[in-house]
């Protein structure tokens, strides 16, 4: 019997600091004790073989949003008129913001050298070798930050190392995309000018700039500008689940030329092929995803994204302590060693060295 030799995994995107911030979300949770809630503490990771990860502070709009209260109008180029999640105001995203960034940095005092906030590749690289959790400290939309950019060179010199420039809603910088089944990611306007001002910034500062929920136009934009390497952390592809949170070819090929890569998010509603997004969706559509990305992209520019504890896990996956049976999966389809490392964690550790 073969036995597999799991790689150290590094994840481009979980929302781990939000389910433990929110009650409602983690029901009071702690990291370093193993729970049943949500999908990542630390004992779950050291199971799983998650060797780090970008943990991503996003600021969840005040109150439900289910029935849209406030929300925006943004039109397609074909005049389709679509809904989108209200854009929050900047000393709310502060506050929370500030609250989330504190409470990876205690995880990182009170773990007592397992978990480490990493801002250099060496950093990265020498974590993963010696056992440490690598967290990147990843803002998920740009809410907290000032169109001056007063706040981005603080964050910087905290720990910044990875921007999202939108969440699924607009701000001053972007417009995100909003959740839609069957539609092109082709809706709302590009970047405005604080928005392009960010996008130097970032390449200045040698921040990567993450375009997972950006829409199109922003997407362009971004290409137009950038010095840097194209990043999705948590996207999968258009043509296999129509989502507009996916990529579409032309997008892929474009982060393909640039050298860039894209996580496979492991979100149900991100990888089914229709619009019944149960969590039976199975381990081996998750494979199909990373073969279409690998065949497109090439198997140096294809990493994990998994959304977890912000998102709707296959339940043949669970959570962070499936990583070991999609890796098997991708074993059975003929990715040897040399490529489940790419995928588990080099091809991340190479585009963080050339951006940062």
């Amino acid at each position: 019997m073969t036995v597999l030799t799991i790689p150290p995994i590094f994840d481009g995107h979980n929302d781990t600091l939000l389910n433990l911030y929110s009650p409602a979300r983690g029901e009071g949770r702690s990291f370093f004790e193993h729970s049943s809630v949500g999908h990542i503490d630390l004992p779950r990771a050291r199971e799983g073989g998650l060797g780090g990860g970008f943990f991503a502070v996003f600021v969840p709009n005040e109150g439900l949003i289910r029935d849209m209260e406030g929300a925006e109008i943004v039109t397609t180029p074909g005049g389709e008129n679509i809904r989108i999640a209200p854009r929050i105001e900047l000393p709310y995203a502060q506050t929370v913001t500030m609250a989330m960034v504190a409470s990876l940095f205690r995880i990182e005092a009170e773990s007592a050298g397992q978990v480490k906030v990493v801002r250099t590749a060496d950093d990265l690289t020498t974590c993963l070798y010696d056992g440490v959790m690598a967290a990147i400290l990843h803002f998920e939309g740009a809410e907290a930050i000032d169109t001056k950019l007063d706040a981005l060179e603080v964050f910087y010199q905290a720990g910044l190392r990875s921007l999202g420039l939108v969440w699924s809603r607009p701000n001053a910088f972007a417009c995100g995309v909003p959740f839609k089944f069957g539609h092109s990611p082709n809706i709302g306007p590009g970047l405005s000018d604080a928005g392009r001002a960010l996008v130097r910034a970032c390449n200045q500062l040698g921040i990567m700039i993450d375009l997972s929920h950006l829409n199109e136009q922003g997407f362009w934009d971004v290409a137009e500008l950038s010095t840097a390497p194209l990043v999705a952390t948590h996207s999968n592809a258009h043509a296999i689940s129509p989502s507009t949170r996916n990529l579409t070819d032309v997008q892929l090929d474009a982060i393909r030329d640039s050298d860039g890569m894209v996580g496979v998010n492991f979100h149900v509603g991100f990888l089914s092929a229709n619009d019944d997004h149960g969590a039976d969706v199975t381990l081996s559509v998750v494979a199909d995803h990373v073969d279409y990305l690998v065949e497109r992209l090439g198997v140096d520019r294809v990493g994990f994204g998994s959304d977890f504890d912000g998102a709707t896990m296959p339940q043949e996956l669970g959570d962070v302590t499936g990583l070991p049976r999609l890796l098997a999966v991708l074993r059975e389809r003929g990715y040897d060693d040399a490529a489940l490392r790419k995928l588990a964690y080099e091809n991340w550790v190479r585009v963080l060295r050339q951006t940062w």
